[in-house]
């Protein structure tokens, strides 16, 4: 007995709080009469179903009956002297029943096992406390974790909607649709034209008065300078301009000077501006300006020995790697390399008169267009001086406006302003590997650019007076060397600057005639990042019916009778002369020749001329001092010369 309510103390906590209150006897009566767990309860109106033959032979045993088999086994698997030795053998919980238990029918306490792969228990075996829910699909149960919050949907399986909960919008396609038709599109895009060119969307930064002729990008993507023959600079800044696309600042860098070009530094925290005076510019990243270069003496006939250039400057541009260095060209036949932190003299200078001039995008190679059509490049490295490395006396017919080379350094790209574009090799500089003609050039800074793959480039064309088409921008295949597409802008307006930015993923072209100019950039929304979509969807504030602004008072002291000057005497004369009765100026005769009281018909009139304009006519018609001295003086006697007085 001892050995009994020792096992029962260990397995006390499976049975409910008042099976250890009663006595052993009582408890075993108990289990005998009661109906094993699990069994359905009948319904109270309802008699209990009397066992049929077959269900006797499965029917489990009284618990009084197996109690024994049970008790004994327990014993078997727990000897007394593995409780003698210590704690640290024992087994934490109810003992696991005795092999072959389950499959005969006997009864179980605690929580039995659920057969292998299935996840629900037999109908035939009792269970206590909550069945177990069955297993998601696709997903097994740990029993060690708990699982906190929803269950997860089986994987690659929809997710059920809530019937309870509102619905919101139209239903949600199944998965897998919307990936399918937007690959769907996409394979149509690059069917039909194997390229994706931002063109769905458009919009114009205005602003300028006349063409816009010079344009940059910071590399960021987030400011734009655009410069125009109207001498000023706009500044624009994505992030802060609403739909009214406005510009923050306006720059005037050298009075009465047309911008000629325009270039970030690689830091975009500085930007050169080039205009038709002979000294280049310097500002900071919210247009203050931070110096100027020197203008050199123009009575030295050598170049080379002047500090800076000495006629208007033609382009100008940042090195690409380094943030200390600019190139310059000029009018005076003059290339010079510049270090922004000494304005006051250049780093080199050789001589040639190049319209334009470009760096590499590694900073190695530059290149310069000259006016008579040829194409001058320069290794720039140590001791390197004005003899060109690479000379092409025939690469057009007329000035060339604009050079672009590949990163690859490979690749330059000329456009000339006899109205073809030439695609060149650097390995073989003899011959082009295409001129693209038709392409109308009456601006100076007319450039062509690359796409940010490089497979395309681009350029734009001018307005020509018998023409019937408008401008556009035009790309060619870099590969295929063909026409890709042709975008029209407008049939007034001519495109001098373009531009195709990395990381926006949007063009940028300058336009303008004589009247006004402006910047267009295209994007699509589907493809573009960030630049015009920050600030086209800004919408301006509503103006309101509530608003008031008080107007400003202008106080001038200056204007006030006690502040005004004293007037001079000089200026008290003059008033004075102009006044006939202060002045005590004669009365003017009321009739008779002459003007203001002197003789003759003018103001410029004297005697002598009054005279001999009348001579003739009275030596015809005497009629007031011939007639005097008819009588006594029938013929008039004049003096007549002594020769000896004369000699």
């Amino acid at each position: 007995m001892e050995d009994e309510a020792d096992i029962y103390d260990g397995i006390r906590s499976q049975f409910p709080l008042s099976f250890g209150k009663q006595s052993k006897s009582q408890t075993l009566s108990n289990l005998s009469t009661t109906p094993p767990v699990g069994t359905p309860v009948p319904p109270p109106h309802q008699p209990p179903d009397k066992p049929s033959a077959s269900n006797k032979t499965n029917a489990l045993p009284s618990l009084s009956g197996s109690s024994k088999d049970w008790l004994d086994s327990f014993k078997n698997s727990n000897p007394k002297s593995s409780k003698k030795n210590g704690d640290e053998d024992r087994k934490i919980g109810p003992p696991r029943p005795p092999a072959g238990l389950e499959e005969d029918g006997q009864m179980m306490v605690g929580m039995p096992r659920p057969p292998p792969g299935s996840g629900v228990e037999d109908e035939d075996e009792p269970v206590t406390g909550p069945p177990r829910p069955p297993p998601r699909s696709g997903i097994e149960d740990d029993d060690d974790e708990p699982v906190i919050g929803p269950p997860r949907p089986p994987p690659g399986g929809d997710v059920e909607d809530d019937d309870d909960g509102p619905t919101i919008g139209p239903p949600r396609p199944p998965p897998g649709q919307i990936e399918s038709d937007s690959d769907e599109d996409v394979d149509e895009e690059d069917e039909d034209s194997g390229y994706r060119i931002p063109l769905s969307n458009e919009i114009v930064l205005k602003g300028h008065t006349k063409v816009v002729s010079a344009l940059a990008v910071d590399p960021t993507g987030s400011r734009v300078l655009s410069g125009s023959y109207d001498y000023s600079v706009r500044m624009y800044d994505f992030q802060g301009m609403n739909a009214r696309l406005q510009s923050f600042r306006q720059l005037e860098p050298s009075e009465g000077h047309q911008i000629r070009g325009l270039s970030w530094s690689p830091t975009a925290d500085r930007f050169l501006c080039v205009t038709g005076s002979a000294q280049a510019k310097i500002y900071d990243r919210d247009g203050l300006t931070l110096g100027e270069f020197v203008k050199g003496d123009m009575y030295i006939r050598d170049l080379k020995n002047t500090k800076g250039h000495i006629s208007g400057l033609t382009c100008g541009e940042w090195h690409p790697k380094a943030k200390e260095t600019i190139l310059t060209s000029s009018e005076d036949g003059s290339l010079r390399i510049w270090d922004v932190n000494d304005f006051k003299s250049q780093k080199q200078t050789w001589t040639n008169s190049c319209n334009h001039v470009c760096l590499g995008s590694r900073g190695k190679r530059s290149a310069g267009g000259i006016g008579d059509g040829s194409i001058q490049i320069w290794n720039i490295k140590a001791g390197w001086g004005s003899r060109p490395d690479i000379h092409v006396g025939n690469g057009h017919t007329d000035d060339i406006t604009g050079l672009n080379f590949s990163s690859d350094g490979l690749i330059l790209l000329s456009r000339s302003f006899d109205g073809t574009l030439k695609v060149w090799d650097l390995r073989k500089m003899k011959d082009a590997l295409h001129a693209f003609d038709d392409l109308p050039n009456n601006y100076a800074q007319t450039n062509v650019a690359f796409s940010p793959d490089e497979q395309l480039f681009l350029t734009g064309t001018s307005v020509e007076r018998d023409s019937t088409t408008g401008v556009c921008y035009v790309f060619y295949d870099r590969v295929k060397m063909e026409l890709v597409s042709r975008v029209g802008i407008s049939p007034t307006y001519s495109v001098v600057q373009c531009a195709w930015h990395p990381r926006l993923n949007q063009i940028f072209a300058t336009v303008g005639d004589r009247h006004e100019g402006g910047t267009h950039i295209l994007y699509d929304p589907t493809i573009s990042e960030r630049g015009a979509l920050v600030c086209v969807a800004r919408a301006p504030r509503k103006q309101s019916v509530d608003d008031f602004q008080a107007q400003p008072v202008i106080h001038n002291p200056h204007a006030l009778p006690m502040f005004r000057d004293q007037p001079s005497r000089k200026r008290q004369r003059e008033k004075i002369l102009k006044d006939p009765l202060k002045s005590h100026k004669p009365e003017l005769p009321i009739n008779g020749p002459g003007f203001g009281g002197r003789v003759g018909t003018t103001k410029g009139s004297l005697l002598t001329q009054y005279l001999l304009k009348y001579a003739d006519v009275a030596a015809k018609d005497p009629k007031f001092i011939a007639p005097a001295y008819a009588q006594t003086q029938p013929e008039t006697v004049f003096a007549k010369s002594d020769s000896d007085e004369e000699k």
